[in-house]
């Protein structure tokens, strides 16, 4: 994730609110809960286990574990210093952090959260994104600095081999069938993966896309949803690279997901927005709503049991004088003001 986007101002809130649609339609959605979990450092990915329910937050030098329905902390894996995210190997009852700051990745068991080791990763500087494939077993630790992807044997937590991609990856999907895609932030482009032999398939520019951040995969349809910093959603084949619909999105997005049960694409954004574009078919898309968030949730999980989808944000204080050493200063995040937030669809 690039860490130098900021915080939007209230009057980009309120313009994103005159986006929503004037009629509610079935199936739009609504904030369900908004619980403040607290905890301090920024934040990172989320993700969701959706056999437990969980969803899994990277703060730093820890992995919080929440419980969504009542906000209440489960608990935290530690020793996980400039964590950025968690992949889901639930078929193994594993899940995995990439840790940035030094270069490895934690296992841990997904049910009783105990840490089960660390894997190194040779070479690659920056561990950020990470997926499982579960046709192959295999973890993807894509690394920011070294441009480059470890290779994870999930079945005995080893690397097996590394994937040079020649640009910045960001996000990455399995396809369940022994691919995975992945954006080049900084060529704009997307790079298919073979995840059996770990070696690049094909490489495509993603036409009408400016800096690829968030990523979703409907694999039934072989369609990607490339979330773009020029505020597109970018709908591309996943067979041929093509693009096949360009949709508009909020500013400042950092993360998609796409739920199969209900055809629905989201992509969640720093200005406090949270875009919905329902799939129709037949490469017809269509923006279903743009609801209303927290300035600052620009990264979400979904999950498709429940189709709920959650955001975290914290509210913020004046940023202090810039100095030589610090010319941009961040604002200081306020104590206790770290919140997650439960979207769902409401009733017919």
């Amino acid at each position: 994730m690039r860490k130098h986007r900021t915080l939007h101002h209230l009057a980009r809130l309120c313009a994103a609110a005159c986006l929503l649609p004037l009629a509610a339609q079935a199936g739009d959605y609504a904030v369900k809960a908004t619980h403040r979990i607290g905890g301090d450092g920024g934040w990172d990915y989320l993700s969701c286990d959706p056999a437990s329910g969980r969803v899994f937050i990277a703060r730093g030098d820890r992995v919080q574990v929440v419980d969504p329905a009542s906000g209440r902390l489960l608990g935290e894996i530690a020793g996980t210093p400039g964590v950025h995210g968690v992949a889901i190997a639930a078929d193994l009852g594993k899940g995995y952090a990439s840790n940035g700051r030094d270069q490895s990745v934690t296992v841990f068991d997904l049910a009783s959260l105990r840490t089960l080791g660390k894997v190194a990763t040779p070479g690659g500087d920056n561990p950020d994104f990470i997926a499982y494939d579960s046709a192959t077993h295999r973890v993807f630790a894509f690394n920011g600095r070294s441009h480059d992807a470890t290779v994870i044997d999930a079945a005995t937590d080893r690397v097996v081999a590394t994937i040079a991609l020649g640009g910045k990856p960001e996000a990455a999907v399995a396809d369940g069938r022994g691919h995975v895609f992945v954006d080049i932030e900084d060529r704009n482009s997307l790079t298919a993966i073979d995840s059996g032999t770990a070696r690049v398939s094909a490489s495509w520019p993603v036409a009408g896309c400016d800096e690829p951040a968030g990523l979703a995969i409907d694999a039934a349809a072989h369609r990607l949803f490339v979330a773009c910093h020029n505020r597109a959603l970018v709908v591309v084949n996943a067979d041929s690279g093509a693009a096949v619909a360009t949709l508009p999105i909020g500013d400042g997005v950092d993360a998609a997901a796409f739920d199969a049960q209900s055809q629905l694409a989201f992509s969640s954004q720093g200005d406090g927005t949270l875009s919905i574009v329902k799939a129709e078919g037949g490469d017809r898309y269509r923006v279903q709503q743009t609801a209303v968030t927290m300035a600052g949730a620009r990264t979400m999980a979904l999950n498709p049991r429940t189709h709920e989808v959650y955001v975290v944000s914290a509210e913020f204080g004046d940023a202090p004088a810039a100095t030589a050493s610090q010319p941009r200063p961040r604002r200081p995040m306020k104590p206790g003001s770290f919140t997650l937030m439960v979207l769902a669809p409401k009733a017919d």
